[in-house]
Formats: structure tokens, sequence, C-alpha cells
């Protein structure tokens, strides 16, 4: 088991299935994100419920935390061996259907921006200002008042939908990635799981990008 885990298929299975982990979280946190635009006790009582089960919150934080740290782990080892293993470099990049796209060549990067993406998101608002309200008689933190606080800052709704146009392009290359990682190769399934791919990716950034462009532009 340790052998296939070190080779380069268990390294590839182990970004797949870590990859699905993230991509059902961030679905999920997208689609909560959203009640914002319901209305401010919907969305407290939202966050207030995921923090008030702290058994299930802690195991939930431990899986993630750990599945980054594989996928990032992972990343990093089959970039350098494949890098080591290719000796001769083409003068010219090869372009057109035989080319690798820009949202696979430059994987690295985008990785790099939405783990610094994510790492601010939870000083901001997990760690951020805890302002208090009152919910259907229960005294919880008021997440709305940050959300608003924090969106009336133009530097940080650029650098949000920025992250966010970079993290759509991650997941489109890595939701379509993951399916190979499986062993899923068959020409014809490649336009579909394409599709799917862009189709999550996009869903994702507009959900995620609703939330800030929501406050900074309509609501006062």
């Amino acid at each position: 088991m340790l052998d296939f885990i070190k080779s380069t298929v268990g390294r590839k299975y182990l970004m797949g299935i870590t990859g699905l982990v993230w991509m059902g979280f961030v679905l999920s946190h997208m689609a909560g994100n959203m009640l914002i635009l319901v209305s401010p006790d919907l969305y407290n009582a939202y966050g207030h419920a995921i923090v008030s089960n702290k058994p299930l919150l802690f195991v939930a934080e431990a899986t993630l935390i750990g599945a980054l740290l594989v996928h990032v782990a992972c990343a990093v080892s089959l970039t350098i061996q494949n890098r080591t293993a290719r000796t001769n470099r083409y003068a010219v990049a090869t372009n057109g259907t035989k080319g690798a796209s820009w949202a696979s060549r430059t994987m690295a990067v985008q990785g790099s921006a939405v783990l610094a993406f994510i790492i601010l998101h939870l000083i901001t608002f997990k760690y951020g200002a805890e302002y208090k309200t009152i919910v259907n008689g229960v005294e919880m933190r008021d997440l709305h008042k940050l959300v608003l606080e924090v969106f009336t800052s133009p530097g940080y709704v650029a650098w949000y939908v920025v992250c966010l146009f970079l993290l759509m392009f991650h997941i489109s290359h890595g939701a379509a990635s993951i399916f190979q990682s499986f062993g899923i190769l068959e020409r014809k399934m490649q336009n579909g799981i394409k599709k799917f791919a862009w189709t999550y990716a996009i869903l994702v950034a507009v959900g995620f990008l609703s939330q800030p462009l929501y406050v900074f532009l309509i609501h006062k």
C-alpha cells in the first residue's frame, strides 16, 4: 500500500481524491454564502449552525486541512518529478490542440494564489471581528455585519475577484484532471468531462462573486 502511494499513479489518485473532497466543500460553501442574498438572519443562523456542532466541525476541518496538505504535497512532488524527467526541452512550446492550455501550464501559480487566498480568507472571516446579534432569541456571531464591513473595501473586493478568476481556471483544469487520475481517459468522454469541469468552475466562481458584488455594488 505504501509503495502504491509513493508511486506516480498513487500520488495522482491521492490528488484526485483530495480534489474531490475540496470540490464538495467549495460547492457547499458557495451555496451557503449565497444565503446573504436572502436575509441577514438566515445567513447568520447558517453560520451559527456550522460552528455550534463542535465535534462535526472538528472532523470537517481536520479532513479539509489533511486533504489540502496531501493535495499540495502530491502536486509539488509530481511537478518536481516531471521537471527532473524532462531532460530534453523544446525550444518552442507546442501550440494548438496538442499544446498544454494556459490553465495547465500555470497550475502551480494558480494553486499558490488560491492557497494565499484561503489563508487570508480564514484570517478575515473565521478569525475576524466578533460582532454579536440575536436571531430567534439566540445570541450568535453577526457574520453579516462583518461581510458588509469587509466587502465595502475596493481593495479587498478587487483582490477577491482576481482570486476567484484564478480559482475558476484552477478548478476547471483540476476537475477534468481528476477523471484522468482515476484512469478515465476514453476520447469519447473527454468533451463531456471538459464541459462538466467548466460548468462546475463557472458555477462556483459566479456563486462566490455574487456576495462581494452584491455588497459593493447594491447593498448600501
